[in-house]
């Protein structure tokens, strides 16, 4: 009993915080209530009944396993509990989506009980979670002659587990609700300081809004007033989900906004309806994909014209916007999925297609993009068993091939890595592709959930096609309090026995390494041909290409070997003139974002797009600046495009790196690491050998747009700036501010320094310990005006620095460095003017741990400038996140100010920047 004495007494708890009981994920405890349920006298049994029936989290978890043999033991008669019959117990097995289940009905279905042999079946034909071993069983009965087993392939065959859903409803009433005026952060739906509720999805949902109440019960009062409606969440004048996938952000939108997805499984909601005026971030929309829901672009404010089509502006340069249709709060509005048209009454808004594709329009009937994936896999095992082609069942996916035309670099990666699609035919842009994925990657604040739905989808080992896969403990390296200790051990086992490469071992055989998750995948990826799926949006890649993807995605990735998406239109990016002495990279980066705005006229052409720098000549650690800002330009990805030596210089940096792992006893049985290595040897021999040189695009490939960066322009350092005070508050908290240095003319107070995230590399670190060798030789002492944070990416910078000699530089100039012996248990909240020299990992930039003092005024390397990511408000003062290069931040923290271009070009004289030549070679086949 002490079990579940302790379940009642966390029911108590939640209770007072306004939460139902937490679902049921673990074997103990349901075999307790299973106990009590069988004991018809019990104090409990009616609780537990309902336990049972309502509260047990569906899929491969322990509990999954023992309700399904339960309620098999029922259905055989074995055991009689008056609440459920047979057919209630099928109903149950139903709802609870493969795994244990799905083996409990296959044993029933090719049973001796014909009777319950025909149920079963019943249900198996609605089923679409099935494994290797389940359709091995099936297929070895089929051969057998078993009867049940030829009418389930044949049905699966017809993929009537889809065909016979209900049709998706021509007209759904919607009534709108603006979440916000300008781009809306997933930070808005659910804060990164929250991460660790994700999980418990209840509990999360109360962070919705970022705790807002006020909005929480306007939202309350609104689907009071509209029961018989839909609401749409909307980003006025601005894009919806920007900075991250966020399943989490998805999630709570659907469980304050959407539909339950089962009776019997509480606070999984499905199908919430979404919109922005510059519609939803690209990863964001394929998260909502993932629910079966609605993302529209709304376009409902639109630049003013003149007569001879010239963008009209205001004094400040910036277009006038007119509103076409009003969404404000409260707006009726109807989507028509048979027109797909968005209607207010009679009157037509707009045409909403791209939100209602044919593939799009599947996922909202399955309820999911997973049981559509899924289900073309069983379709597809069962004519195989039965030897006749695949029926169109599902939408034909789009194939676009266009005579003549030249590949993008991503259009030869989708080619190449392409399964299920015509054979012999080239696709171009717009085409619908599954691609096979080498690297998945897991971090830690989603993790729990990417474990949670491999769980609910039945998964149980990752898929031999992928090359590797890894979870990281960078999201939650800052601090070891008590959340940490509860939920990384327990992330780190589930996923290191489903076969990942895991950042802590489970019994301790080696370091627990914090390293930031895209610097390791980074190193990981080994084939400037590979796809990479990763569970944040700065899975971006100097290698490859890689998707930053919601935890399902990440899932499906890690259980199938397997993405689907639509090949994107590229943007090419090249280079012209000579970098500043006193310039650096990150300078560069800013200034492509400045500069692209300004080439057309404030409009993002990277949105949504794949960026295609033809970087040439930068290594990819370098590089890896560039494509990580990616995400902040709006980008659905990004290519590099490198010299063939460059390279090769990459991969034999990314093969060593590996081998450190395999040296610190990280290798997984399968030696996966030990495979890349292989991997990335055979990759640099075929590069020098000319078997096959370096990835690049064709000569006669088409672009969406092409932008060319001047380096001649970039004459002082450039700052990505929050704009907190803007009147119009659609233009704040976006990273398209991007300013010069002279801007802030030296005088604006910086409270904290920030030097970490992805963002930077070993060569950060060595200029920051440069300038500090610098400013003492040159002031006689190193004085802080205000608090340096520093958190290099990775320990093996840290050895490398140490091995170097700049590690001692920076711990003589620290008042702070971490100790693994004894971590921090709780996160700081008030800081010194010193230096910290904290644990590689996140830090700062994931504001989910520590964060600077609430109103100040922070420069960082980082790359999130949202509202209340790094820095909250105070009363009276909001706190802002300028992002800019090491050296401006090293020089803001000892000034306490804004440095002038001649403080600035007076610091960083002699020191060895991040210097970047556009290559003079020919980038294109």
């Amino acid at each position: 009993m002490n079990i579940y004495n302790n379940y009642i007494r966390e029911i108590e708890e939640r209770k007072s915080l306004g939460l139902h009981p937490k679902p049921i994920d673990g074997a103990e405890l349901l075999s307790e209530i299973i106990s009590q349920i069988k004991d018809n006298d019990n104090a409990h049994r009616d609780d537990s009944l309902n336990f049972f029936i309502y509260n047990v989290l569906p899929g491969t978890t322990s509990a999954a396993g023992v309700k399904a043999q339960f309620l098999k033991e029922i259905i055989l008669g074995k055991e009689v509990v008056k609440e459920i019959t047979p057919a209630f117990a099928f109903e149950q097995l139903s709802h609870m989506k493969g795994g244990p289940s799905v083996e409990v009905l296959l044993d029933l279905a090719l049973g001796d009980d014909i009777a319950i042999a025909n149920e079963a079946a019943k249900v198996l034909k609605t089923q679409v979670f099935l494994y290797e071993a389940d359709t091995e069983q099936l297929e070895k009965a089929f051969k057998a002659g078993n009867t049940i087993a030829k009418e389930l392939i044949e049905s699966y065959a017809q993929a009537e587990f889809f065909t016979k859903l209900p049709d998706v409803e021509e007209e759904i009433e919607i009534v709108t609700f603006v979440a916000g005026i300008g781009d809306i952060s997933t930070d808005l739906l659910s804060p990164g300081a929250d991460a660790h509720s994700r999980s418990d999805r209840e509990l999360h949902g109360q962070c919705m809004f970022e705790h807002n109440k006020d909005m929480q019960n306007e939202l309350l009062a609104l689907k009071e007033q509209h029961p018989d409606k839909r609401v749409m969440l909307i980003a006025d004048k601005g894009t919806m989900g920007v900075g991250s996938s966020r399943m989490s952000g998805v999630n709570n939108v659907a469980l304050w906004t959407g539909i339950s997805s089962s009776p019997y499984v509480p606070f999984i909601n499905i199908a919430p309806v979404i919109a922005g005026t510059n519609g939803i971030a690209p990863i964001f929309l394929t998260t909502v994909g993932v629910t079966g829901g609605i993302g529209i672009d709304l376009k409902n404010w639109v630049k003013q014209k003149d007569a001879e089509g010239n963008t009209i502006v205001d004094e400040e340069g910036e277009a006038i916007l007119k509103e076409e249709y009003s969404v404000a709060t409260g707006t009726v509005l109807t989507i028509n999925t048979k027109t797909k048209k968005l209607y207010k009454g009679d009157k037509e808004l707009k045409d909403i297609s791209t939100a209602l594709t044919p593939p799009k329009m599947e996922f909202i009937k399955a309820g999911g993009s997973y049981a559509v994936v899924f289900g073309k896999k069983l379709q597809t095992f069962a004519c195989k068993v039965l030897g006749i082609d695949v029926p169109q069942v599902y939408a034909a996916s789009k194939e676009v091939s266009v005579e003549g035309q030249g590949l993008t670099a991503v259009e030869k990666i989708f080619n190449r890595n392409a399964v299920g699609t015509t054979p012999g035919k080239t696709l171009h842009a717009g085409s619908n592709v599954r691609v096979e994925v080498n690297i998945v990657g897991s971090q830690d604040t989603t993790g729990l959930m990417t474990s949670q739905e491999l769980e609910m989808m039945a998964a149980t080992v990752i898929s031999p096609i992928v090359d590797a896969g890894y979870q990281s403990g960078c999201h939650t390296a800052s601090v070891w309090d008590d959340k940490s200790k509860a939920n990384i051990p327990r992330l780190m086992k589930f996923m290191n026995d489903f076969g990942l490469v895991t950042a802590r071992h489970p019994e301790g055989k080696y370091h627990a390494m914090t390293d930031v998750i895209h610097k390791v995948l980074n190193d990981i990826a080994v084939d400037d041909w590979d796809v990479i799926i990763g569970g944040d949006s700065h899975t971006r890649m100097a290698k490859g290409v890689a998707f930053g993807a919601d935890s399902g995605t990440v899932a499906l990735a890690l259980a199938t070997g397997e993405a689907t998406m639509p090949i994107p239109e590229s943007v090419k990016v090249t280079f012209k003139g000579e970098m500043k002495s006193y310039m650096d990279f990150r300078d560069v980066v800013h200034a492509t974002q400045e500069q692209m705005l300004n080439q057309f006229e404030g409009e993002n052409v990277f949105q949504g797009k794949i960026i295609e720098v033809h970087i040439g000549t930068l290594t990819s650690d370098q590089a890896f600046t560039f494509t990580d800002w990616t995400a902040e330009m709006k980008a659905k990805a990004s290519i590099c495009i490198s010299e063939d030596d460059t390279l090769i210089e990459s991969l034999e940096i990314s093969r060593d790196r590996i081998q450190i792992m395999i040296d610190k006893g990280m290798d997984n049985p399968k030696q996966d690491l030990k495979g890349l290595v292989d991997k990335a040897n055979n990759r640099i021999t075929e590069i020098k050998t000319g078997t096959k040189s370096a990835l690049k695009p064709d000569a006669d490939a088409k672009y969406y747009a092409e932008v060319v960066i001047d380096l001649d322009k970039i004459v002082e350092p450039m700052i990505a700036d929050p704009d907190v005070n803007n009147e119009d508050v659609s233009k704040r908290y976006t990273h398209d501010n991007i300013q010069p240095l002279s801007f802030y003319g030296g005088t604006k107070k910086v409270d904290l320094g920030f030097i970490g995230s992805c963002m930077i590399h070993k060569g950060d670190m060595k200029i920051l310990a440069q300038m500090l060798k610098n400013i003492e030789a040159q002031q006689g002492e190193v004085k802080f005006n205000a608090p340096l944070v520093v958190a290099p990416p990775t320990y093996n910078i840290v050895d490398e620095l140490k091995a170097e000699g700049d590690w001692d530089v920076l711990v003589k100039y620290s008042g702070f460095e971490f100790d693994d012996s004894a971590p921090k248990g709780l996160a700081r909240t008030k800081y010194e003017n010193m230096l910290y020299l904290e644990r590689p990992g996140c830090n700062l930039c994931m504001g989910n741990q520590e964060k600077a003092e609430p109103g100040d005024t922070v420069m960082a390397t980082s790359t999130r400038l949202f509202q209340g990511r790094v820095v909250r408000d105070a009363d009276g003062k909001k706190g802002e996140s300028l992002l800019s290069s090491t050296p401006v931040v090293v020089l803001s923290t000892i000034l306490g100010r804004t440095p002038t271009l001649e403080e600035y070009e007076a610091a960083v004289e002699g020191i060895v920047l991040t210097k970047f030549k556009p290559s003079q070679k020919q980038l294109v086949m």
